[in-house]
């Protein structure tokens, strides 16, 4: 750790600087794409190394690169917002194909590392309102629990894929109203605690909806925006874990192609997404969002009611 030397008003302060520099994540990056090759290569039994090999060749195929995107762009719209990861991956997942449970699984998996990065992020620019984030940990934690625990044991998720799809465009329909709402002044904010089971529990059970639910109602009590958006933001780190803890209790995660591109994107666009909450005209992007949202709900809906016909 080394120091720098400030002058502030004739007194010498000294403040501490991190040594810790970029060229140091290139090396640790290195080493580990240099064990993955050599896990991938080199000195493991045959049974292993065939299933390693599977793996991975598995993995790295050109699905990959989509999935990649769609964590880059669903991170940015929720670090920015402070909602819509959930809905805006979703969405794009459920329209690329992928099932309700496995699309649910994915995104909270890949949540645990994105969410991390993100509540880190925020944490360190002095975005996060530390008793805001407690009131809505355990609340939203357990709404989490039960939401996953329906979803991975209790409901056929053919039969529920089109209701989730209209409960996303439903939130699609509530990002772009927040869009267009004006600011209101702000008021005490009662019932946090059922506030946040219920966007852990629909958060879970859609694949979002912790942001759209709780930010938005959050922000139409006039908060600060971005002591609102990292607060959610830290929590929702905790709301992941929850939800990604019980689908692998009861259904176990096969879809790593989809989590690894997920974190991928997600973790690669988590600092640029707390930057921009403080710079980014928030409302033509919720606007934005709020159609995609909307026009990708709309699209999984008609396909598969076209399916059923």
């Amino acid at each position: 750790m080394t120091t720098r030397t400030t002058a502030v008003a004739g007194t010498v302060t000294e403040k501490p600087q991190s040594s810790f520099k970029w060229w140091q994540i290139a090396v640790v990056s290195l080493l580990l794409a240099t064990v993955l090759i050599a896990l991938y290569y080199y000195e493991v039994p045959d049974a292993v190394q065939g299933d390693v090999r599977r793996f991975f060749h598995s993995l790295f195929t050109t699905e990959l690169l989509f999935y990649i995107v769609v964590g880059l762009c669903a991170q940015l719209v929720d670090g920015a917002l402070g909602m819509a990861y959930g809905a805006t991956s979703s969405s794009l997942l459920l329209g690329l194909g992928v099932s309700p449970s496995v699309s649910s699984a994915s995104v909270h998996v890949a949540e645990v590392f994105t969410t991390g990065a993100s509540g880190f992020a925020h944490f360190k620019l002095g975005n996060v309102n530390k008793k805001l984030f407690l009131c809505l940990l355990i609340p939203g934690m357990i709404g989490a629990i039960s939401g996953a625990y329906l979803l991975s044991d209790k409901i056929d998720g053919d039969v529920i894929k089109p209701f989730i799809s209209a409960y996303l465009l439903v939130l699609g329909i509530i990002v772009i109203r927040k869009g267009i709402q004006k600011n209101k002044r702000k008021t005490k904010t009662k019932r946090l605690g059922p506030l946040a089971f219920a966007g852990g529990f629909m958060d879970a059970i859609g694949g979002g909806g912790w942001g759209p639910i709780v930010t938005s109602t959050l922000l139409s009590k006039g908060r600060t925006v971005h002591y609102t958006i990292g607060s959610v933001n830290a929590a929702e780190f905790f709301i992941s874990l929850s939800s990604a803890t019980t689908f692998l209790i009861f259904t176990g995660i096969s879809s790593w192609q989809v989590i690894v591109g997920l974190v991928i994107g997600g973790v690669i666009a988590s600092p640029f997404a707390a930057i921009l909450v403080r710079r980014i005209k928030r409302k033509p992007l919720m606007i934005m969002v709020g159609v995609l949202i909307i026009i990708l709900s709309l699209r999984t809906i008609i396909a598969t009611l076209l399916h059923l016909v």
